[in-house]
């Protein structure tokens, strides 16, 4: 008998040839033989509050539980989540640092010029975790007769000086997808951007800025409450949590669909089998009822995508995005 045939793994692992398992032909455990550690950490590269660490939040007890441990969130927000996700690329690829990842992330990398990270080679999709719905709101004390997305463009057409509008940032979603709708709709506004969603919010219900193309997590309670009006919302289906508001598609531009969205992600190298019991894991905790009424409750729809499926929407987005950034020179430098 071939002697390196009886070789036991217990040996293998203890002295710390576990790669020679792999030269045998036998598939290497090493990796996730302390997996998961006691606490498992969550860098969400955005500030606190914020959609990706409130989903971060929602989902990492009940993901936690199903994983026997404890999931820590980190945040480390800064520069569109570049500092936070380039930091976290750096972590051990054992499974015990994952990622909560927002749109402006994967778009980093097309507005600043360190180039932090690949975005193609740098981590790996565990799965998507929630669609984040977009509206264009209005204060409604400034533009009282403006209740319809046509009603905003006329009102930008009409104007003297180009109309302005808001975002939370230069390069942010929403700037990027009113651009867009203002490519197609060949009418001008002026952007303001502000350094987050809550100034941004905030000025709008002031009356400093009239407009403003949000995430629903910044701007729902104000919609309930009276001080903002929506008009349209981004995604190509309408919301549930505003049915009685068009889309932009069916307010003039069919096909407009501009939905944020954010997925957790591992270090490139992680173990597959690790990533695939992350995600089947995560799966079962965003089925959970209670997880889906929490997120549904700040403005996300729980979404599960598969690692797959994550990749390729992950492509797609930073294509067609980062044909909007191109087009219209925009950076955040």
């Amino acid at each position: 008998m071939n002697q390196t045939h009886i070789i036991s793994r217990r040996h293998l692992l203890a002295t710390g040839a576990a790669g020679a398992l792999s030269t045998l032909g036998l598939p290497s455990f090493a990796a996730d033989a302390e997996w998961p550690g006691k606490i498992v950490k969550m860098v969400v590269a955005f500030p606190a509050g914020g959609p990706t660490d409130t989903a971060a939040r929602i989902t990492s007890q009940k993901l936690g539980e199903r994983l026997g441990t404890s999931i820590m969130v980190d945040n480390r927000p800064g520069a569109s989540g570049s500092i936070g996700t380039a930091q976290f690329i750096k972590s051990p690829a054992d499974g015990n640092t994952l990622s909560m990842f927002g749109m402006p992330a994967l778009l980093a990398p097309l507005l600043y010029k360190n180039g932090a990270y690949d975005v193609e080679k740098d981590f790996m999709c565990v799965a998507t975790v929630y669609d984040l719905p977009m509206a264009i709101v209005v204060n409604p004390t400034l533009m009282p007769g403006v209740d319809s997305l046509q009603s905003l463009i006329a009102h930008a057409k009409a104007a003297k000086t180009p109309l302005n509008y808001t975002s939370s940032g230069a390069g942010s979603f929403g700037h990027l997808a009113m651009e867009q709708l203002k490519d197609l709709g060949g009418f001008d506004m002026q952007h303001v951007p502000y350094r987050g969603s809550a100034p941004a919010v905030t000025d709008l219900i002031g009356g400093q800025v009239p407009a403003m193309f949000s995430d629903l997590v910044g701007v729902l309670p104000h919609i309930k409450a009276g001080k903002l009006r929506a008009i349209a919302v981004g995604s190509g289906q309408r919301v549930s949590l505003l049915p009685d508001v068009k889309t932009v598609a069916e307010q003039g531009f069919p096909g407009f669909d501009a939905t944020s969205w954010g997925g957790l992600l591992a270090p490139a190298g992680t173990p597959k089998d690790i990533v695939e019991r992350m995600s089947a894991e995560l799966k079962k905790a965003l089925a959970d009822k209670e997880v889906q009424e929490k997120l549904q409750s700040v403005g996300t729809f729980a979404a599960y995508r598969t690692p797959e499926q994550t990749g390729v929407r992950m492509r797609e987005d930073f294509e067609r995005w980062g044909k909007v950034i191109r087009d219209n020179h925009i950076t955040n430098q």
